[in-house]
This record gives C-alpha cells, sequence and structure tokens, in this order.
C-alpha cells in the first residue's frame, strides 16, 4: 500500500507563508486525486483543495485566493502553497491520495503535520 510522507508544517505569523510537501511512497504507483484536508480542535476534518491527475483543482472557499495546490505526477508528490496565512488556519493538514487499482481505488493518508499561525 502507497504510504504519504508529508513534511513544511510549522508556526507561522499572521500574513505569512508556508508550503507542505506529501510525497507517496512509490513513484511507481498509479495515483488518482490528490489533496489536503484540515482539522482545527474541536472541529471537523475539512477539505481544503483538491486536485485530479490532469490538474484540474478544487478550494475551499476560505482559502480561495489564498492557498494553491499543484502536484508533480513523475514524483508522485502533491504540495500546498498557503500564503496570507491567518489564525483561523491554524490546524492539523493531511495529505490524502487516492491509488488506482485493478477494480478498485484505494485511499491513502498522510501522518498530519501542524499548522500554527500566531503572533
Amino acid at each position: 500500500q502507497v504510504q504519504l510522507v508529508e513534511s513544511g508544517g510549522g508556526l507561522v505569523q499572521p500574513g505569512g507563508s508556508l508550503r507542505l510537501s506529501c510525497a507517496a511512497s512509490r513513484r511507481t504507483a498509479r495515483i488518482g486525486d490528490m489533496g489536503w484536508y484540515r482539522q482545527a480542535p474541536g472541529k471537523e476534518r475539512e477539505l481544503v483543495a483538491s486536485i485530479t491527475s490532469s490538474g484540474n483543482t478544487n478550494y475551499e472557499d476560505s482559502v480561495k485566493g489564498r492557498f494553491t495546490i499543484s502536484r508533480d505526477n513523475a514524483k508522485n508528490t502533491v504540495y500546498l502553497q498557503m500564503t496570507s496565512l491567518k489564525p483561523e488556519d491554524t490546524a492539523v493538514y493531511y495529505c490524502y491520495a487516492n491509488e488506482v487499482l485493478v477494480g478498485l481505488v484505494r485511499a491513502a493518508w498522510g501522518q498530519g503535520t501542524q499548522v500554527t499561525v500566531s503572533s
């Protein structure tokens, strides 16, 4: 099964930027949609952004114009560039990838990376 390894979280001041990365353990795996969810304390996990294998993107309303999702299909890696960060963006961010197998699609999840926006 594909494993996902995240990196890039941390502490940043309001208005700052961070870039998250998420790489699949097997570059030869066939990966469909990839994306990022986040979960803040006391809240449900929400979809932040997603991207198809052909590059079509979708964003949660509150991050439109501030976050950019991209991917490198050759490396089976997805990125989330976050700018103009706000305290309400503070959460654990989880990446996911849909591994395409014969007859089924299997979801893989990253371990989560903390993003804290605070002065």
